[in-house]
């Protein structure tokens, strides 16, 4: 059917605040989130630094008794769907449930639980897991206890896609509005992998920044200096709706989601193909399906994890898909002050995207230091800036070799 997408909402709980109007404000500010680990004792680890949600209290929105039923990442995808909500004035009614469907991922799930209840299997024997174990930590669940708090009765699915997840739950929600299966949809990812297993093993595999003396400093993407990643935790939260709908219930309207593509790079479990071959063909992918000419395209909220080769293998795909009109756009990188936040990376961003489109308005990739040559696109550093914007681009690539991506389009009616 092809119909009209268009977003409505935006709920997101980072590094940088507990709702979008915190993070948004605090992006634009060029404000880092990152910090020493406080979550745990980290004295003994290679990596003592991480993006934590700070004061998040998840009494604010579930019920006491419900709360030890769920791992954090329900917590915080609980907490953005609401932000979500609110910020659509969406109503769930009897009548419409059906047709609104819930689609949030995680790529680890309850890591928190998981590690919490096998210490009480090893001390107190299987007797002594609790009946919960199971529900709190499975990846679904997220977007089951969402689906239930709101009552919303139409497809209900939950991708585990490593850092791609985000993307691939608002892409496969859009699709399902698209053609017609639902007409609104609560899509996103959530994670909270900042336990002592989850940081120990991204450290193992050297994946992780090691600039522990230098928090804020530690995520700088594109920056000739990177040397990893910062895992970080939260979630976003996008309210897609078919814009018939929206426009008959007079939302507000951010802008448009207009294309979509997923590839495989098919290469290697964790590294990137050569060249960026996979992410070259995704965005081509997802200009095909919008129907939109490379030159169009003003703007990129990059993966750019700060890892050498994931920024200069995305450096080199953005030129083969743009040409000459790399140079002409701006390109920035969210994780440089949240982290980078696995299966909830993609919908953060996306939801980034769509306000930067409808504030007109780009957000700077902080610590630009060092110029790497390999890197010498226009990466918005250090200074958030105005701009015209029709259209915006927002990548992911996740281990496996999975990639997605997202285009964004100012709304025009």
């Amino acid at each position: 059917m092809n119909r009209r997408v268009v977003v409505t909402g935006v709920g997101l709980v980072t590094a940088l605040g507990i709702g979008t109007q915190q993070t948004w404000e605090a992006l634009l500010a060029g404000k880092s989130g990152i910090g020493r680990i406080s979550r745990f004792d980290a004295s003994d680890f290679s990596v003592k630094i991480a993006g934590e949600v700070k004061g998040f209290d998840p009494a604010n929105w579930i019920e006491k008794k419900e709360i030890k039923k769920m791992d954090t990442f329900i917590h915080f995808a609980i907490a953005a769907s609401e932000f979500a909500v609110q910020d659509a004035r969406l109503k769930v009614l009897p009548e419409s449930a059906e047709r609104v469907g819930v689609y949030i991922g995680s790529g680890i799930g309850g890591f928190a639980v998981i590690e919490r209840e096998h210490t009480k299997l090893l001390e107190g024997g299987p007797r002594k897991i609790s009946p919960f174990f199971i529900p709190a930590t499975i990846v679904n669940l997220a977007s089951g206890q969402v689906s239930i708090r709101y009552g919303a009765k139409g497809p209900n699915s939950a991708p585990c896609t490593a850092c791609t997840t985000g993307t691939h739950a608002v892409g496969d929600a859009f699709k399902i509005i698209q053609r017609g299966d639902a007409d609104v949809m609560i899509a996103g990812g959530a994670e909270a992998a900042i336990t002592p297993m989850g940081v120990g093993g991204f450290a193992a595999m050297r994946a992780l920044s090691t600039r522990n003396d230098e928090p804020e400093k530690a995520s700088r993407p594109f920056d000739k200096l990177r040397d990893g990643f910062i895992i970080g935790e939260g979630a976003g939260v996008l309210i897609l709706e078919d814009l018939e709908t929206a426009v008959r219930r007079n939302a507000q309207i951010y802008c448009e989601l207009v294309g979509y593509g997923m590839t495989s790079d098919a290469y290697h479990i964790t590294e990137p193909s050569e060249n960026g071959e996979g992410a070259q063909r995704v965005m081509q992918v997802t200009l095909r399906d919008a129907g939109v000419r490379p030159e169009a395209v003003e703007y990129i909220n990059a993966h750019g994890t700060s890892t050498y080769f994931n920024d200069r293998n995305e450096t080199l795909a953005i030129k083969r898909v743009f040409g000459d009109h790399a140079y002409k756009m701006a390109i920035s990188s969210t994780k440089s002050m949240i982290g980078h936040l696995l299966g909830a990376a993609g919908s953060v961003e996306a939801g980034v995207a769509a306000l930067s489109v409808y504030h007109q308005t780009l957000h700077a990739t902080v610590n630009q230091e060092v110029k790497d040559p390999d890197c010498d696109l226009d990466y918005v550093p250090n200074q958030a800036r105005k701009a015209e914007i029709r259209y915006a681009l927002s990548n992911s690539f996740g281990f496996g070799g999975t990639n997605g991506a997202l285009l964004f389009k100012r709304f025009e009616g």
